[in-house]
């Protein structure tokens, strides 16, 4: 069973927990929190030092600016804290989605803290041929979030990344009305996470130049989808091929059981 602790950073208290024994491997979201890595968890706590967090204003970490912008600067010197509390370095990480940009800054400033990144499907939508394409759609998101809420950029924002709406089956329960936890994250992510993830400028020199064994996956499931795109666009800037992974945005989630494999072969690589 994971034991939970808390750390106290500039501007916000951070949740995270750990389980296993073994070398350290911290798996990161955003705004994903640590729930989201519970059963990949628990699979690699048999042989590694497994951590999970919530990212500031997220989950059960608390943040004193509501307002303030998520810089993945900003949170990735929060992983490095948590890295830190934990010791044990350098450590593995498996980043994914916003979790992975936030990876990538992490390598560019902390390079020694990290033996190896799997950045699994940043959003870096101005590594792309058609960035303006994606600026412009997340701009649109931004403004459909302020002038009429959180579903309706939900809606623009699963269409223009292609990831999958979930359906209703005949005879399922409507469903439940969003929690205030629900809300809160959507009003966060929407009003200051999208902007500084999907257009964070990714430092190929220093990611290059680091000693940390940078590998970038995409999703099988998930081919021509905007952050697969984005994730391979990166592995091109990066020079190094683009691992496919079981499944799509979260295959780890979903498809755990062939995920573990793959992600094994890639964090001993």
């Amino acid at each position: 069973m994971p034991t939970s602790h808390w750390l106290d950073v500039p501007g916000a208290r951070l949740y995270f927990e750990v389980q296993g024994s073994g070398p350290v491997l911290m798996f990161i979201g955003h705004p994903m929190d640590s729930t989201g890595f519970a059963t990949i968890a628990r699979v690699f706590a048999d042989d590694h030092t497994v951590v999970t967090y919530d990212p500031r204003g997220f989950g059960h970490s608390t943040i004193e600016d509501r307002n303030q912008d998520a810089d993945p600067n900003i949170i990735a010197d929060d992983v490095r804290r948590v890295l830190e509390a934990v010791g044990g370095g350098p450590a593995k990480v498996f980043g994914s989605s916003g979790g992975a940009v936030t990876g990538l800054a992490l390598v560019a400033h902390h390079p020694t803290l990290v033996q190896t990144l799997i950045a699994h499907e940043p959003p870096v939508a101005l590594l792309l041929p058609d960035a303006e394409q994606g600026r412009t759609a997340m701009q649109d998101i931004y403004d459909t979030f302020r002038a009429d809420g959180a579903v309706q950029a939900w809606q623009k924002f699963l269409a223009f990344t292609g990831l999958a709406i979930p359906t209703q089956g005949e005879g399922a329960a409507p469903p439940s009305p969003p929690s205030q936890e629900m809300i809160a994250t959507s009003n966060r992510f929407f009003g200051q996470s999208l902007f500084p993830v999907t257009l964070y400028q990714p430092d190929i020199a220093a990611l290059n130049a680091a000693p940390t064994l940078v590998q970038v996956g995409g999703g099988i499931a998930s081919r021509g989808q905007f952050a697969q795109r984005t994730a391979a666009a990166l592995a091109e800037r990066l020079g190094t091929p683009l691992i496919e992974f079981p499944g799509g945005h979260v295959g780890f989630l979903t498809d755990t059981a062939e995920f573990v494999p793959v992600l094994r072969r890639a964090l001993n690589d």
